[in-house]
């Protein structure tokens, strides 16, 4: 062990270490940690080492000044771990010990180039922190300097996720004239401007938006501070999703806990649309709930609670499945939600091929006649699913 002691002491001594990492136990305990991973932190201005202990269902931390780290790395060799590779800028080192603990340390071509040091790493968001961004600042999320207010960091982070989504899609949309995006229930329009912003601003796509909701004050106010930001391609209008057919073509529709069926009457239009890409968070879905019977799952259906929960995930399975029918890729994501609710399912369907209509349309009637559910969305749109199944949804 004598070796290796020099080892760590040299690393520790100069600073050199950049991560260490511990497996294999010499003792299977059930309990234990299996896996340490070390690695320096900068904590009030002074070197730390942090070790991560991994159970199986777990991880802990304790953060060791520099001067005292080395004794419990030893230690940990010494009692408990096998195998380690310990990591500089010059040289990776790994360690092997046998059962009757012979050392053996293989020099091998470094693999890190620095350490960092931040406690918590940082993530690079989209819209990033420290760069003022206009509408972020009008909206009072964000101070002049760009720095994000304490109290509204959750929704900071919220409407980056939001735009990490977006990000996604992005080579799913036409790149050859302008985008046509509607957001229905646009609400305060947080992620309205932003979507304006990350696309407009920040790709320099040429594009219009139209944010529709049914509260006139909120879209005044809405308005007001898109004429405010110069955002010249930004409407908004007083309307209702079942009513609006001002546009003959969209690229993309976003709708955002439209209540109930009307997230249905939003996916409606978004198909007869043809829209590229659909992102709808939906909220208060009712209508299954009012339906859904089974005698085999009485258990969960007799109480109120996870009957309601349930009745909300199997909307938003039948939605998906409706939209893989009527031509679309769709993809169910978690999304954190605005106003800090459960409900935070985002369904984002992209235009193409999501496999065999015949195997899905079997797929999809069985969930639906086991639920005993007559969907609002199947029945909207009759006309637009495969002929094959159209004809059995007529009966």
């Amino acid at each position: 062990m004598d070796s290796l002691q020099k080892l760590i002491h040299q690393l520790i001594e100069s600073g050199e270490l950049i991560s260490a990492t511990l497996s294999q136990r010499r003792k299977r305990e059930p309990d234990a940690f299996n896996k340490v991973i070390i690695k320096p932190v900068e904590l009030k201005k002074q070197l730390h080492y942090q070790f991560a202990y991994h159970y199986n269902n777990k991880v802990t931390h304790e953060n060791v000044p520099a001067a005292e780290a080395e004794r419990p790395l030893m230690e940990l060799f010494e009692q408990s771990m096998r195998q380690g590779l310990l990591c500089t800028t010059e040289a990776d080192y790994q360690v092997l010990i046998s059962k009757k603990y012979k050392v053996s340390i293989l020099t091998k071509t470094a693999t890190k180039t620095e350490a960092d040091l931040n406690h918590n790493r940082k993530k690079r968001y989209i819209l990033d922190e420290g760069e003022p961004v206009p509408f972020l600042v009008e909206l009072g999320i964000m101070n002049a300097d760009g720095k994000v207010f304490a109290k509204k960091y959750d929704k900071f982070r919220q409407i980056n996720r939001f735009l990490e989504m977006v990000q996604d899609i992005l080579p799913s949309l036409p790149e050859d004239r302008e985008l046509t995006i509607v957001d229905f229930g646009c609400g305060k329009s947080y992620l309205t401007f932003a979507l304006y912003h990350y696309l407009n601003i920040q790709q320099r796509r040429p594009l219009r938006i139209v944010g529709l909701d049914l509260k006139a004050d909120v879209i005044q106010h809405c308005s007001q501070l898109a004429d405010k930001l110069n955002y010249d391609k930004l409407q908004f209008l007083v309307g209702d999703i079942a009513d609006y057919n001002e546009l003959d073509q969209v690229d993309m529709v976003v709708t955002l806990h439209a209540c109930d069926t009307a997230t249905d009457a939003a996916l409606e239009k978004a198909v007869r649309w043809d829209a590229s890409v659909i992102l709808s968070v939906p909220c208060c879905q009712h209508e299954l709930f009012s339906q859904v019977e089974n005698d085999a799952l009485s258990p969960l259906l007799s109480h109120g609670i996870l009957k309601e929960r349930f009745s909300a995930l199997a909307t938003d399975a039948i939605r998906a499945k409706l939209l893989d029918l009527m031509g679309y890729r769709t993809q169910l994501l978690e999304f954190i939600d605005m106003e800090h609710t459960p409900k935070n399912i985002l369904i984002r369907a992209v235009k193409g091929s999501a496999g065999d209509t015949t195997t899905m349309w079997q797929e999809y009637s069985v969930f639906r006649n086991m639920l005993q559910a007559r969907p609002y969305l199947e029945n909207a749109c009759r006309d637009l699913l495969p002929q094959e199944t159209a004809s059995e949804a007529a009966l």
